[in-house]
């Protein structure tokens, strides 16, 4: 994610250049812990916030591909993923699911552990040690399913029939690898899902379903093979944390701070706020079985019951209709601070709603916190 700032020097001051380098801006990478089952988020894990120096201090002469990975932005990869392994030492499993970018050999050598493993989109068509790449590895079937795809920028919603195929496979060590010490091979699963039928007339980025997933899971039969293609296809929920925080809700590009600092503190700031929107819209409809816990302090809860009884109207149907200290809830009563009339007949609260509803909570929740004071 990378807030822009265009104009003067004085403006852009501190904020160094994002993209193509036709703004300034800063970037973050955000990593969420997501439940494997129900796709609801549990909140944030851990991340980086940086600006780049000047033009000429970051875009190295040396090539990118014989620059050691520390001296990367592309070892945030790692950094984040080991970060996350403190955090969420009690979990039974964690997978971490990325995208492409994140296809680094040395996250394959490195970061694997007990109860701690990756699933990637390939980024390359990579050697493997059986003989040829990933694209001609010999497979097994897994069946057809249809799936739904959201919107994305140059591709409308859609139904998809996928087929997909699953197998063991041995990474070999790229020669253009730098990093000392990493093993000449690694043994990982993949799970390739082809679109079948698409159809015609795609624009460039919107190309029919074609994905080689890699996975440090035992994939052994087509049951686990479309569960782990259901696991990559929850990335779509840091997707969502950024749309919240961009584009829907926050606005947080539209931000008239001019210092870097300033835009930082904001930015830190905006995407945990971005994260419980995000828990909110998606706990909404009553069908999580989240507890409030996980988005507000015992103390925000006391508030939340505390205003409640003035929220509620007299009818049934104007009564919060979630178990008490559940995140619907809780969702339920910041819906209704931010505007939202409460009727099931009404259109659901949306991010904009929920923000609003989260300022003007906060804002009773410091006064409530005072009032002893």
């Amino acid at each position: 994610m990378s807030p822009r700032r265009r104009g003067t020097a004085a403006r852009r001051r501190g904020l160094g250049e994002i993209g193509k380098g036709v703004g300034r801006g800063l970037l973050l990478h955000a990593m969420l812990a997501v439940d494997a089952d129900t796709h609801g988020c549990l909140g944030l894990v851990s991340g980086r916030l940086w600006t780049r120096p000047a033009r000429m201090q970051w875009r190295r002469r040396v090539d990118h591909a014989k620059r050691p990975l520390a001296d990367k932005e592309s070892q945030r990869w790692l950094s984040t993923a080991e970060a996350a392994k403190s955090v969420l030492a009690a979990a039974a499993s964690v997978t971490v699911v990325a995208d492409r970018e994140s296809d680094i050999y040395a996250e394959w050598a490195r970061l694997p552990g007990p109860r701690f493993h990756l699933l990637t989109r390939a980024m390359h068509d990579r050697v493997i040690a059986e003989g040829g790449r990933l694209s001609t590895a010999p497979l097994e079937p897994a069946g057809e399913a249809g799936i739904d795809l959201v919107a994305r920028a140059g591709r409308p919603a859609r139904r998809a029939t996928l087929a997909a195929r699953f197998g063991r496979v041995t990474l070999k060590r790229p020669q253009s690898t730098r990093e000392a010490g990493l093993p000449k091979t690694v043994p990982v699963s993949l799970v390739e899902v082809v679109e079948q039928n698409p159809p015609p007339g795609f624009t460039p980025g919107a190309e029919p379903i074609l994905w080689r997933l890699l996975t440090t899971h035992e994939v052994t039969d087509a049951a686990m093979a479309w569960r782990v293609i259901g696991w990559y296809r929850a990335r779509w929920v840091i997707e969502q944390l950024f749309r919240t925080l961009k584009r829907q809700g926050l606005r947080v590009e539209n931000s008239q701070l001019d210092t870097a600092e300033g835009l930082l503190k904001l930015t830190a700031i905006a995407t945990r706020a971005a994260c419980t929107t995000l828990q909110l819209v998606q706990a909404r409809d009553g069908q999580s079985n989240q507890s409030s816990e996980i988005a507000f302090t015992p103390a925000e809860e006391r508030t939340l019951e505390a205003l409640l009884p003035d929220l509620e109207g007299k009818t049934a149907a104007q009564k919060n209709p979630h178990p008490r200290r559940s995140l619907a809830w809780a969702a339920w009563i910041i819906a209704k601070l931010g505007g939202w009339d409460g009727y099931k007949s009404s259109k659901p609260p949306g991010p904009i709603t929920f923000r609003h509803g989260l300022e003007h909570f906060h804002s009773i929740a410091y006064g409530w916190s005072l009032r002893d004071v």
